[in-house]
């Protein structure tokens, strides 16, 4: 027998009247930017206030969804009764005014049985943060069924586990619902937010703290999960309320992230290498048109921080090369920085001529964070140097230096490689120390065609 819960906030945090509220989907799915194209996602963060405020946000995390998911878990905190654990819905179905969307009892049975959910539905019946998901599930999706979960007092672990058990059937997604920093000012607002959102895109989330998002046991739970899988969050949106209301005194977080079943630097790589070497060339350029401004529309990955080179060549010889070793901005003032530099600042060249740009190929690598290598004398590091593969950073004192793994392919000897490294830090190749340091890293290596 069908049991139906009714909305418990329609005409409150989203239209009650079904045109409108179709309307106001329309006018998000209008506004979306279609930066990422893959959307193939089974895991999304998304915000959960009124659709006014958050709806675009939200929207355009869940488009991020693969459409052929049949099971969506929405995971969201309680604001409005207090209880310890993880409530579940007793409804077969959940209506709104774009009609009735089925519950998955299965699964919801199987919570029960094997993860300690509880049935509550006075938790679910003044609430918003799962309710608020269904109509834009609705307009995107036509034949997923729901698995609404309010998180109580609970740790994050309970829903890793969860996700973990889960994940593995591609017909099962989930949807953190999720609001990020409250009733800040906005400054301070964005500084907190921009603190979370490196934690997540990180996967440092061991600090994590309530405030930063009323629904940081799931948010921190997702972030577990991509680590242990080497999966990355991938920002798509964040914003705040003052971006509807105007009022920068007293304002909410929005951000959405989506999923992805690699690193980010994979990602880049397959979807956005074009962009990169346009954005250089685009750089460069623009320096010649000193009286005019450029604009440039990114995706919001570029705003998460990134360490990056750009290499210049010309006739196939260097024509510029510099970089960043740790990341210590956003990814995009990175490269820009980087291009300007490799383009006029590179010590050892003169600056790039306006003349010169139509026959410049541009390279950009991305690089993950260094990690120190352990070694014992000069013959145990080069045994323990990867050839072809590492980057290498030395350090001794003063003196430092850094190639990336491209240089292997004019320095293929091990040795040949130290020691052009060691003087171009200023040293002799034969130079070696007790305070002789050296880091490995790796780089995804993106050339012009």
């Amino acid at each position: 027998m069908n049991k139906i819960k009714e909305s418990s906030i329609a005409g409150a945090f989203y239209p009650a009247d079904t045109e409108e509220l179709k309307k106001m989907i329309e006018s998000f799915k209008a506004q979306s930017k279609n930066y990422y194209a893959d959307r193939k996602a089974r895991a999304v963060i998304v915000p959960h206030a009124g659709l006014v405020f958050s709806g675009r946000v939200a929207y355009e995390g869940l488009e991020q969804l693969d459409k052929e998911i049949e099971n969506l878990f929405i995971i969201a905190p309680a604001h409005r009764v207090p209880f310890d654990g993880l409530a579940l819905s007793s409804h077969t179905h959940w209506e709104t005014p774009l009609g009735k969307i089925k519950v998955n009892r299965a699964i919801c049975k199987d919570l029960i049985k094997n993860h300690g959910a509880q049935i509550n539905d006075e938790a679910f019946e003044p609430e918003h943060s799962v309710e608020i998901q269904v109509p834009l599930i609705q307009s995107i999706f036509e034949k997923a069924k729901i698995i609404p979960i309010l998180v109580g007092k609970e740790t994050p672990e309970v829903i890793e586990k969860i996700i973990e058990e889960y994940y593995p059937q591609e017909a099962n997604g989930f949807i953190i619902s999720s609001d990020l920093s409250h009733f800040l000012d906005d400054e301070k607002a964005k500084n907190l937010d921009t603190v979370t959102a490196q934690m997540l895109e990180t996967g440092n989330v061991g600090g994590f703290r309530y405030e930063q998002a009323c629904g940081a046991v799931a948010v921190v739970a997702l972030a577990m999960f991509a680590n242990k899988n080497n999966y990355s969050l991938i920002r798509i949106d964040m914003t705040n309320s003052a971006s509807t209301t105007g009022d920068k005194s007293r304002v909410v977080g929005y951000g959405s992230w989506f999923l992805y079943e690699g690193e980010k630097s994979n990602y880049l790589e397959k979807y956005c290498s074009q962009f990169m070497i346009d954005l250089v060339k685009i750089v460069i350029n623009s320096a010649f048109d000193k009286g005019k401004n450029i604009t440039i529309n990114y995706p919001q990955i570029f705003d998460e921080w990134g360490a990056s080179f750009v290499t210049l060549e010309k006739q196939d010889m260097l024509r510029g090369c510099i970089g960043s070793i740790i990341a210590h901005q956003p990814l995009i003032n990175d490269l820009v920085n980087n291009a300007k530099n490799a383009a006029f600042k590179d010590y050892r060249f003169k600056p790039v001529a306006a003349d010169e740009v139509k026959d410049l190929k541009v390279a950009v690598s991305l690089l993950t964070n260094p990690v120190k290598i352990d070694f014992k004398g000069e013959k145990d590091l080069l045994k323990k140097i990867k050839a072809k593969k590492d980057g290498i950073i030395i350090k001794d004192g003063n003196h430092q230096a850094v190639y990336l793994p491209s240089v292997w392919e004019q320095l293929p000897d091990k040795t040949e490689f130290l020691n052009s490294l060691k003087v171009k830090a200023g040293l002799k190749e034969d130079y070696f120390s007790d305070n002789f340091e050296a880091y490995r890293f790796a780089t995804t290596y993106i050339k012009e065609k």
